[in-house]
């Protein structure tokens, strides 16, 4: 297949769309597909790649507001046309709902492309922790728009479909995300990783990983680690990730380690080298740092919900708490931090599980929901080609 894949974010911007995003395309590309990139400049020194069957197409972008790391890009349908006519792919993926991915759906349906596209963020879920809730029905009346004018909608979870489909989503297919088993694996683990935090031998380290903010539910995270601190003076919490809530978690638990972003082996180390994971969100749509946690052999508690409930058994490879029980997640910290054993037996089942979730699974299953569109679709003639300088910026 030729297929043209538009996304606001990339590598080496660091998220769980981009991260993920990624693994799908080189998947594609190693499937002996032609993938076409489109995503925005990330910078001045920013240049496409281009190799065989890989093309890269960078277009315009702009800084989004409080995120200077980040970028989205800017209508763009007419220089989309353009290219598309040069070069008419076979499919468009559409992984990102921003002004690009706008552009990208406007153009692919003038030309009559198929279209599939992603639902990775709970944008209407994230409106009520930034006090504005009140545009919760306008947000997924947009996003049911933008999706429903497509062939399909992959989502990573049965319970996201459900949820999308009460709420008048159509064309819906489930695709789950992959871990990288290698990288995140108990073998990663440091002992001078674990001096530096100020662990000594058979202490308990508590470790989450996310965006330091508030739509992460983080003051459950603070108050199970003060009640795991009731009964283990010497627990330490380390938070890796950055974000709006840091000065404020870093005046309400002084003691704990916060070290920022992490990348590479120096992430999967920060996973492995620790005892217990906690992950307290709810508004994820998966929930990558899951499958991260659980690779590395880790023992997690969690609420029942996202990539947390699919894969999470509680008691088995895992903990889960009702979504609505904070209390019960607590409690389930506490019991989990105060036996060792447990924890090894739990984290051995949870790396277990995720090697079941092999990138390449998730990529074959990735390409047959492409190939279902593919012959669903009547094929339409390409039309005369223009020069690709005229697209790019």
């Amino acid at each position: 297949m030729r297929v043209s894949v538009v996304t606001e974010t990339y590598p080496p911007e660091v998220n769980g769309v981009s991260l993920t995003l990624s693994r799908v395309v080189e998947g594609l590309h190693r499937r002996h597909h032609d993938v076409q990139l489109i995503r925005p400049r990330q910078g001045p020194a920013d240049t496409p790649r281009q190799d065989p069957r890989f093309q890269e197409v960078l277009m315009r972008g702009m800084p989004i507001p409080r995120y200077p790391n980040l970028r989205m890009g800017l209508p763009s349908q007419r220089a989309l046309v353009s290219l598309w006519r040069a070069e008419r792919p076979d499919v468009v993926h559409i992984a990102t709902e921003g002004p690009l991915g706008w552009s990208a759906l406007r153009a692919a349906l003038q030309l009559k492309l198929p279209i599939s596209t992603d639902f990775r963020t709970n944008f209407h879920a994230y409106s009520h922790h930034y006090g504005i809730g009140w545009l919760n029905r306008p947000i997924m009346a947009y996003l049911r728009r933008f999706h429903n004018r497509t062939g399909c909608t992959m989502v990573p979870t049965d319970a996201l479909r459900r949820e999308l489909e009460l709420g008048g989503f159509r064309n819906l297919s489930v695709v789950s995300r992959g871990v990288d088993t290698v990288q995140f694996a108990p073998e990663q683990r440091s002992e001078d990783l674990r001096r530096r935090w100020g662990a000594e031998p058979g202490d308990l380290v508590i470790v989450f990983v996310g965006r330091l903010a508030p739509e992460k539910n983080l003051g459950v995270l603070l108050a199970a680690f003060e009640a795991i601190r009731s009964i283990d003076a010497r627990a330490r919490l380390v938070l890796v990730g950055d974000g709006p809530q840091r000065a404020e978690l870093q005046a309400l638990c002084p003691s704990a380690i916060f070290a920022g972003h992490c990348h590479g082996q120096n992430l999967a180390a920060h996973y492995a080298s620790a005892d217990l994971f906690l992950f307290p969100s709810l508004t994820e749509t998966f929930g990558n740092v899951t499958t991260e946690a659980m690779a590395s052999g880790l023992p997690m508690v969690a609420f029942d919900h996202a990539a947390a409930a699919q894969l999470i058994r509680s008691g088995d490879n895992g903990m889960l708490a009702n979504c609505t029980d904070a209390p019960a997640f607590i409690r389930a910290a506490v019991d989990l931090a105060a036996d060792a054993q447990r924890r090894r037996i739990v984290g051995e089942q949870a790396r277990r599980t995720a090697c079941a979730l092999a990138w390449d699974v998730i990529v074959a299953r990735f390409e047959g929901v492409l190939s279902s569109l593919l012959q669903q679709t009547p094929a339409v003639e390409s039309t005369v080609p223009v020069m690709l300088e005229q697209v790019t910026s």
